[in-house]
């Protein structure tokens, strides 16, 4: 089975943006790639002025559905809390495995897989193994810059601070706007590579799932499938400062020239 990859842009965050702006990316992700239908859940960020969509757990209040309504808010309660583990560790073992590259500037790589497992057979159907077999990776490289922000009232700080927080988010949309355009298939950029068999369940693909984000959905298997993320080695030096140079904010000039 081929694997699909998709790079998604770049980021440079501050170090208190990085765990919601990772939250915000997974839970994107997770919600358009799940089989079947889902209610979804707008979450609006606190540091950035972005709504995402997640996928909700039940509802908390009593159910007039009776034993079976209850059961059933349970289980998508136990599934939505599942997956906030599963992003929150993943998320938590990317930020310890950061790497230096410069005065206050740490990067990383962070990988979601989406993958089945089937079971193999082998020396004449005697031996039997399970494989995972990945059909798709969405990759991100991020940047976390601990520069100190200016914390002054005047004119200088207040407009560093603006820039700072509006290039962020400039940024973070434009990743989400990347990852609309992969899930629609209207972007030409994925890369495709044979997956070898080498994490959590989100069930069996339905299908209206292409009904659900549209575009070419060849590549997801019509099975139980499931997903990890991992932190993965950071790209090279030179496609580094080649990224960095392409997603270099416009400067700001301070003295009006």
């Amino acid at each position: 089975m081929n694997c699909k990859e998709h790079h998604l842009p770049e980021l440079e965050l501050a170090t208190g943006q990085v765990r919601e702006a990772l939250k915000a990316i997974l839970h994107t992700i997770l919600f358009i790639r799940s089989p079947g239908p889902v209610a979804p859940l707008d979450v609006h960020c606190e540091n950035f002025n972005l709504t995402y969509s997640r996928i909700a757990g039940g509802s908390n209040g009593s159910s007039s559905g009776g034993s079976s309504s209850s059961s059933s808010a349970r289980n998508k309660n136990n599934q939505n809390h599942y997956l906030d583990k599963k992003v929150d560790a993943g998320i938590e073992e990317f930020l310890n495995s950061l790497v230096q590259i410069g005065p206050e500037l740490l990067s990383g790589c962070l990988t979601m897989s989406f993958f089945e497992r089937r079971a193999s057979k082998q020396l004449f159907g005697l031996v039997s193994h399970e494989e995972k077999i990945v059909w798709e990776q969405w990759i991100m490289h991020i940047v976390v810059n601990n520069t100190p922000r200016p914390v002054n009232d005047d004119s200088a700080s207040i407009m560093e601070r603006q820039r700072i927080q509006d290039t962020a988010e400039a940024m973070l949309s434009s990743v989400f706007f990347k990852i609309f355009r992969y899930a629609s298939g209207t972007d030409d950029n994925a890369t495709t590579r044979e997956s070898k068999g080498s994490s959590c369940s989100v069930g069996s693909a339905g299908d209206n799932i292409e009904d659900k984000i549209g575009g070419s959905l060849d590549h997801i298997p019509p099975t139980m499938y499931e997903f990890e993320i991992r932190c993965s080695k950071r790209m090279d030096d030179r496609e580094n400062v080649y990224s960095r140079v392409a997603n270099m904010p416009t400067l700001l000039n301070l003295d009006g020239s």
